[in-house]
């Protein structure tokens, strides 16, 4: 396996957030804004405005699936089955059908090839891991943060390295920023775009966003684009 580094750059940062709701309006306005790169992680089955759940005292409305193709045009679509189902306990069927429906869905609608996944609750069975092989998924995030930065070989047990309410999120990325490397380092950065509606803190993500932008010597790019061509 050979390391190759992001356009000759030896740092690299991307997101990932979770479930296709409207809140991703405002958090695609400040990625466009600053000029990062995010995968979008979507569940195709209940892919409707009318699927609400309530986190604290806000109901969060997923998005109507028609105005979405414009919408995230520049980054990139992951899977997160097609119901949002808990596959831990499922059968080896069910599980299949569904991560294979949700990326049969998720790639006629969108026109682009799904490589990602992430799991539903952070909960899966060990199977699940082959039936991701069997659809053709190439990398995945599951549950649990790094705190740090450095490469990870198994790329369908990938784990980010922060959560965007992490505690030591922002020692961290003065850490990413202040290093010198001669290896690839990475920061990965995960979340859901209601949280930032839930705590009322969008200024927070746009500070952490600030913070990162516009340096000569980071790549910025979707999750597929800083882990799958990174390794050759």
């Amino acid at each position: 396996m050979v390391i190759i580094m992001w356009n000759g750059k030896k740092k690299a940062v991307t997101f990932s957030y979770d479930d296709g709701v409207e809140q991703d309006r405002r958090l695609i306005a400040l990625f466009n804004k600053y000029e990062m790169k995010a995968t979008f992680n979507q569940n195709s089955g209940i892919q409707t405005r009318a699927d609400t759940f309530t986190q604290g005292n806000i109901v969060i409305h997923r998005m109507n699936q028609k105005d979405m193709r414009e919408l995230y045009k520049g980054h990139e679509i992951a899977s997160h089955t097609l119901t949002h189902a808990n596959l831990k306990g499922l059968d080896e069927e069910t599980v299949y059908n569904e991560i294979s429906t949700d990326i049969r869905n998720l790639e006629a609608f969108y026109e682009q090839k799904i490589a990602g996944f992430v799991f539903p609750f952070g909960t899966y069975d060990e199977s699940a891991f082959r039936i991701l092989k069997e659809c053709g998924i190439q990398y995945a995030r599951t549950p649990g943060e790094t705190h740090g930065f450095a490469l990870q070989s198994d790329l369908l047990r990938f784990k980010p390295s922060f959560h965007h309410v992490d505690a030591d999120i922002m020692s961290g990325i003065d850490r990413f920023l202040n290093m010198d490397t001669e290896e690839p380092q990475l920061l990965y950065i995960w979340g859901h775009s209601y949280e930032f509606d839930v705590d009322d803190n969008w200024e927070y993500m746009e500070s952490i966003l600030k913070k990162l932008a516009f340096h000569d010597d980071i790549f910025y790019g979707t999750n597929s684009q800083v882990l799958l061509q990174l390794f050759k």
